[in-house]
């Protein structure tokens, strides 16, 4: 789901809607396998992404005021709130799930040490990230390292949940009349508008 996309983002939107529901494209190893682009993982692997991605959501629903119910419904985090609130206990869970998201993060961020390399190409020196940690695992820390470059800095206030009908992804606005997280969602809240006016005209 949206390929431009940074790639904390694009494990966020694993997690995608149609009109048949909600759907998890990391529910197998296989999944998992596909969103790598062929890398072989492990079911630790598995929960460990998932876990990763839960963290991202939170975060994100968060920094982004979301308000979408068929995306909260899959947020752990609004779920407790939901259920906490009838106890007046929400915004202690909130701040609990936040830390936990973090501490998630920072976690994934340290799962895999890299370090700076020269190499030398037609010529040309070239900087090359290395390290020692299987495929996944790497990807895993980047991709958390990423997430805190994300939340951080200076594109931080571009994260957008889209609220097109029935959607649940994120995106990051790249160009200042960018609204929905792709053309298809830009389309369906015209149509949805169409609609509405139609039916007030009658």
């Amino acid at each position: 789901m949206l390929p431009n996309e940074p790639r904390p983002v694009r494990l966020m939107n694993t997690i995608w809607a149609d009109r048949s529901g909600l759907h998890d494209d990391l529910t197998t190893t296989d999944g998992l396998t596909t969103w790598l682009g062929g890398t072989p993982v492990t079911a630790d692997d598995l929960d460990a992404f998932r876990t990763l991605r839960q963290a991202l959501r939170d975060l994100a629903a968060t920094l982004t005021n979301d308000t979408r119910p068929i995306a909260t419904t899959h947020n752990e985090t609004a779920t407790h709130d939901r259920t906490a609130a009838h106890n007046g206990t929400a915004t202690h869970n909130r701040i609990a799930a936040h830390d936990r998201a973090v501490a998630t993060i920072n976690a994934a961020v340290r799962r895999a040490t890299t370090w700076p390399q020269l190499e030398l190409q037609d010529g040309e020196l070239h900087r090359r990230t290395t390290t020692d940690a299987p495929p996944a695992t790497a990807t895993l820390a980047a991709t958390a390292a990423e997430a805190v470059e994300m939340f951080t800095g200076p594109d931080r206030t571009l994260l957008r949940a889209c609220y097109a009908p029935g959607c649940v992804l994120y995106f990051v606005k790249d160009h200042p009349r960018r609204e929905w997280c792709s053309p298809a969602c830009g389309n369906r809240v015209r149509a949805a508008r169409h609609y509405r006016r139609t039916r007030t005209g009658e």
